[in-house]
């Protein structure tokens, strides 16, 4: 018998007489209409990847119809102490924080606390009087103007607020975005990847006070319009959103390792950043700063504060993600846990910005952005394998998810390398695809 068909039937016992704690209930390939032999052939690409020193370790996970079909970990988690990757390694999941925050808001969306199209001032008065960054006639320097319409939480969701990130200032961009982060930084604005011990009240109080980087709804703009959500879900419920996220959303959904601050006990399975050199990765030990980027290896551990970066502040694992990926493929219930109606999740993942430039944050091939993650465009975009219509999102630390509603099918993929490249990426995906030998 094939190793992972053993694995799978042993795994399916298991579930059977034990329950599931974590992850998605296992079965053979085959069962799902997935190849063996064309799985294989993508660990053969992941693995390439570690041999290359283009990555450290990963984990991946394909999941189809319901039922996890592949999961397999390569390399090390940690190459110093010679740790090597398992199937519940935690990474630092960064920007794929943003569709747990989404899931967040849409929640109290459901409950009648708000509309998405209300001015976001309602809820947080210091949002409600903002300026626009605007260029001098010569285009040598900026001045601030009042804005012309009010931020509503739709923007926030979109980002199309006109909130920015300050790191984005060392990555390009031009100097309007330049001149924005210089002024974050002079507030002490963080990105969510270092270590901060300001909360996003504070975050809140702060962006009052500074200039947007154009009208809400005028473009979008990749930004800290998530860490603004999370202190607008506490506003709303009354908790402070690392409690909103852990009882209302992780525990319904048997999310047992997902946090913003990895406890001690769970500090060992945390994965190293490592980042490229001339000579190999090197692995990335305490802060790293640039005129404006600043991220850290040690920002998610350590003794708890009361930063819950919305944005990029969560930790997680393959097996625990894909029960929140799960849940949305599934019209928002999983387990009998109930957590949005299906025409709130067809809502999230239809494209929200219309003919809105949608920067190069979003990937080539993508057809919109809805409320939290990218839309694809499918094969008549791209010229990739892929469907018109399936979503996803990635991290800054190179992680990818993506989900495909017309195929049934879920895909993870965990490293821990900035700079990361999205080539490992999309070949995780097109390797994911070609192992389908039955469609739905």
């Amino acid at each position: 018998m094939h190793t992972r068909t053993f694995l799978a039937c042993l795994l399916t016992g298991l579930v059977a007489t034990t329950g599931w704690a974590q992850g998605l209930p296992t079965t053979a390939p085959a069962a799902v209409g997935l190849s063996e032999e064309r799985l294989d052939r993508l660990e053969a690409v992941m693995q390439r990847y570690v041999d290359e020193q283009a990555i450290a370790g990963a984990v991946t996970l394909i999941a189809r119809r319901g039922r996890q079909a592949h999961l397999q970990a390569y390399g090390m988690a940690d190459r110093n102490d010679g740790t090597p990757m398992t199937a519940d390694t935690i990474f630092r999941i960064a920007s794929m924080s943003k569709p747990v925050t989404s899931v967040a808001v849409l929640m109290l969306y459901e409950e009648g606390h708000f509309k998405l199209n209300d001015p976001v001032g309602q809820f947080l008065p210091e949002l409600a009087s903002l300026d626009v960054l605007t260029a001098t006639a010569d285009g040598t320097s900026f001045t601030r103007t009042a804005s012309q319409q009010p931020m509503t939480i739709r923007h926030l969701l979109t980002h199309t607020s006109g909130i920015g990130y300050r790191f984005l200032g060392d990555l390009g961009g031009g100097a309007k975005l330049r001149r924005l982060a210089e002024l974050y930084g002079q507030a002490g604005i963080g990105d969510g990847l270092a270590e901060h011990d300001g909360t996003i009240e504070e975050l809140v109080t702060a962006l009052g006070t500074l200039p947007l980087l154009h009208e809400p709804g005028a473009a979008f703009s990749y930004g800290l319009s998530d860490d603004v959500l999370g202190r607008l879900v506490e506003v709303v419920s009354g908790v402070s959103f690392d409690e909103f996220l852990r009882t209302r959303l992780f525990e319904p959904l048997g999310m047992d390792d997902t946090s913003f601050y990895v406890p001690a006990s769970k500090a060992s399975r945390m994965a190293a950043v490592y980042t490229p050199t001339s000579s190999g990765l090197a692995e990335v030990e305490g802060t790293v700063e640039g005129t404006h980027l600043i991220y850290s290896s040690t920002y998610s551990t350590g003794e708890p504060r009361r930063n819950f970066s919305g944005g990029a502040g969560l930790s997680s694992t393959a097996q625990d993600y894909v029960r929140l990926l799960q849940m949305l493929l599934n019209g928002g219930e999983l387990d009998g846990a109930r957590i949005l109606s299906p025409m709130t999740v067809d809502l999230m993942t239809s494209n929200q910005i219309g003919t809105a430039p949608a920067g190069s944050i979003v990937q080539p091939g993508s057809a919109g952005f809805g409320l939290g993650v990218a839309i694809r465009g499918g094969p008549s975009v791209d010229g990739e394998l892929g469907s018109s219509g399936a979503y996803y999102w990635s991290g800054f630390f190179n992680t990818v998810f993506w989900i495909d509603p017309t195929e049934q099918l879920i895909g993870v993929l965990m490293t821990q390398v900035f700079p990361g490249t999205s080539d490992i990426q999309d070949k995780f995906r097109l390797m994911a695809y070609q192992a389908i030998v039955e469609r739905n």
